[in-house]
């Protein structure tokens, strides 16, 4: 994180025991303030403690034993939510009470903290947007957030289809990185990363997509991601890299307003490793296929002479 001073701010609004808040902290060039919620109460210690352990020991954590949807713990003066300059989450996936003890206003569509007016509202037996409307409303202007999400947020339809056609039509979402399958504890179920910022939202042209799902290791029961695929996954965002077309591409709107504004990853990046061609004629005769020589012309390019050296023309 460049530029930070003690005055940039980090919030999580499910935040655990405090482990994303401490990661940014540590990635931070100077110290910053961090704020962070979470609903279970011996979990919120654990928190504290952390942050007191990982000199940051300034941190707010609040806790009241209700979800930050219904009760959030950060506002500002006019009884609105807070805004901070960082979010990073990663929400409880797909909750099906997320409703609980939040009023709506005569419209139907307000609540007390106008998350979800110009977007929609999330299904009732699905959270995930939900936590997303909140997490956007917590932005300042030029706010960016991290949240990780399950695949569903890219592609199911009704009212998470709306809400997801307003967020690519005000620009918020400036990338969107497909995750390995079972890579978080309680769920084996593939996730993504979906990265929001609110500066020069506007005048967003495309969205950076990324599919990151096949590099990991196996540890134990869970996938992790290893040192060298979190390089690879940060070089490219940074650089909005599309050297590998398989790997990570810019989408531009236009394509995914014809696409129905589906943002499921496959339908722009193609992944697929190609299959093994087989020469029949040099199976059942013997030599090398002439197809698999091509194949190789980088090498042959370089050095010019070592194609005659290797092989000989039956």
């Amino acid at each position: 994180m460049k530029n930070s001073t003690p005055n940039t701010t980090i919030y999580d609004p499910t935040c655990g025991s405090g482990s994303l808040l401490l990661k940014v902290a540590d990635e931070a060039e100077r110290k910053i303030t961090i704020y962070g919620q979470e609903k279970e109460s011996a979990t919120a210690g654990l928190a504290r403690m952390n942050m007191v352990l990982h000199d940051c020991p300034t941190a707010e954590i609040a806790c009241t034993g209700n979800s930050t949807l219904s009760d959030p713990q950060f506002k500002n003066d006019n009884d609105q939510l807070r805004q901070f300059d960082f979010v990073v989450a990663n929400p409880p996936f797909s909750s099906k009470n997320w409703l609980n003890g939040i009023k709506f206003k005569e419209d139907g569509i307000s609540e007390d903290f106008d998350r979800f007016n110009g977007f929609g509202i999330p299904p009732a037996k699905n959270g995930d947007y939900a936590f997303l409307l909140h997490i956007i409303r917590s932005l300042k202007s030029k706010g960016k957030a991290a949240v990780i999400l399950p695949h569903g947020v890219l592609f199911r339809g009704n009212a998470e289809a709306e809400i997801r056609k307003n967020l690519i039509d005000k620009g918020y979402i400036k990338g969107i990185i497909g995750l390995p399958t079972n890579l978080f504890y309680g769920t084996g179920i593939p996730a993504c990363l979906i990265l929001i910022d609110k500066e020069n939202a506007a005048n967003r042209k495309a969205i950076y997509m990324m599919d990151a799902s096949k590099g990991f290791m196996k540890d134990g029961p869970k996938n992790r991601l290893r040192d060298q695929d979190i390089h690879k996954i940060v070089d490219f965002y940074n650089r909005m890299d599309e050297s590998d077309t398989t790997f990570a591409r810019i989408v531009p709107i236009t394509e995914i307003i014809s696409k129905d504004y589906n943002l499921n990853i496959p339908r722009y990046i193609d992944s697929q490793v190609a299959d093994d061609l087989h020469d029949i004629d040099a199976h059942l005769n013997g030599g090398i296929p002439q197809s698999d020589i091509e194949m190789l012309s980088d090498y042959w390019f370089v050095y010019p002479t070592l194609k005659k050296t290797l092989y000989m023309e039956l």
